[in-house]
């Protein structure tokens, strides 16, 4: 048995090492992701907004310090560009280990993920992006790992397989997902502990522009730094996106500061208008009010209407325009709000309500 389990452990750590190089790489390389990586917080105290997931948070991880263990798996849920993965590397830092990134799509098999839980080491944190993606084998190896630290190594095929159990050493895993209920109850209740991540606050959304700005040595007015913020659809990704375009504007357009005329002339020039809407946001409601008077219309003759696919209509543009009470959904297709047709600056129809709980589904 000795021998078989030395056999299976050097083919996980010689065979597939390239393997599991390419399943842990960071996501991506380039200017852009070098300068987001910088904005990123290093502590929980840096951290701006979300106080409620922050106390919680800390209290998690100076309670496994405490203890010299590593801290319960955590779940994090929430919108893209929140800080579910600043979060991640938040908790390996607080705790002084490494970390090591994956993410659910790329763990196709479970060998996949048998070959990175070997590779850890005590005390590691894994973080698994869109965990929700993963392969249901790997996602039933998981289960064993994150509760019994042991992954079961299949050696042959046919009859004379032999699962090897291999122990792996206590770790922690941070999982992010965005959509919640894709995952399976079992994987779900295994996570010691579980956070939603909410929108931010202008408030907050000011303070995050302003120290990005800080450490992009940006001259921001404090007008600009507010426009900015209240353009950001609540998420910091987007502000900070914004951040950088108005200041190449203001680099190539201006005198270097980010004033609010500054701000206006480069947010105007990029089609993100005063509520935060970009260019598909806006043709989805010139399109539902100007072509089919305000709904009820499917979601698949609006991708039609603006040419666009229907996912890019369904995941990037109507969240936000539900959120802001623009559109509703019914059971017969879109409708467009009060809210909206004041938005395009038409006069609704006579009827049209801004109660959006006239079109529940």
């Amino acid at each position: 048995m000795d021998h078989r389990f030395d056999a299976a452990t050097d083919e996980l750590s010689a065979a597939e090492e390239a393997h599991l190089q390419r399943l842990t790489a960071a996501e991506a390389e380039g200017d852009e992701r070098v300068v987001e990586a910088a904005l990123r917080p290093r502590s929980l105290d840096e951290v701006i907004g979300q106080s409620r997931v922050r106390d919680q948070l800390g209290l998690v991880l100076e309670a496994a310090r405490q203890r010299e263990r590593a801290p319960d798996h955590v779940l994090l849920s929430g919108p893209p560009g929140l800080g579910k993965t600043t979060l991640a590397m938040i908790i390996a830092s607080e705790m002084s280990t490494p970390l090591r990134l994956t993410s659910g799509p790329a763990i196709t098999h479970a060998g996949d993920l048998a070959a990175i839980l070997s590779g850890l080491n005590e005390g590691d944190v894994l973080f698994v992006d869109e965990i929700h993606r993963m392969s249901r084998p790997a996602e039933e190896m998981l289960y064993v790992a994150m509760e019994d630290f042991r992954v079961d190594v299949v050696i042959g095929k046919g009859p004379g397989a032999t699962a090897i159990p291999l122990e792996i050493p206590p770790f922690t895993l941070v999982g992010a997902t965005t959509r919640a209920g894709l995952l399976p109850g079992p994987l779900r209740d295994r996570f010691g502990f579980t956070a939603h991540l909410e929108f931010y606050e202008p408030h907050e959304l000011d303070r995050i522009v302003r120290r990005s700005a800080g450490l992009l040595d940006v001259e921001l007015t404090d007008t600009g730094s507010t426009e900015i913020a209240s353009r950001s659809r609540g998420t910091p990704r987007i502000a900070n996106r914004l951040l950088r375009r108005v200041r190449d504007f203001a680099q190539v357009r201006a005198d270097g500061v980010v004033t609010l005329d500054v701000a206006h002339q480069a947010l105007d020039l990029y089609e993100v208008d005063q509520s935060g809407l970009d260019r598909l946001d806006r043709a989805v409601l010139d399109v539902l009010c100007r072509r089919f008077g305000g709904g009820p219309v499917g979601v698949s003759t609006l991708a039609v209407a603006v040419g666009e696919e229907r996912e890019t209509v369904e995941e990037v543009a109507e969240p936000f325009l539900v959120r802001s009470g623009l559109l509703a959904r019914t059971p017969r297709g879109r409708v467009a709000t009060r809210a909206a047709w004041e938005h395009l600056g038409m006069a609704p129809p006579q009827g049209v309500t801004a109660d959006q709980s006239l079109f529940e589904e």
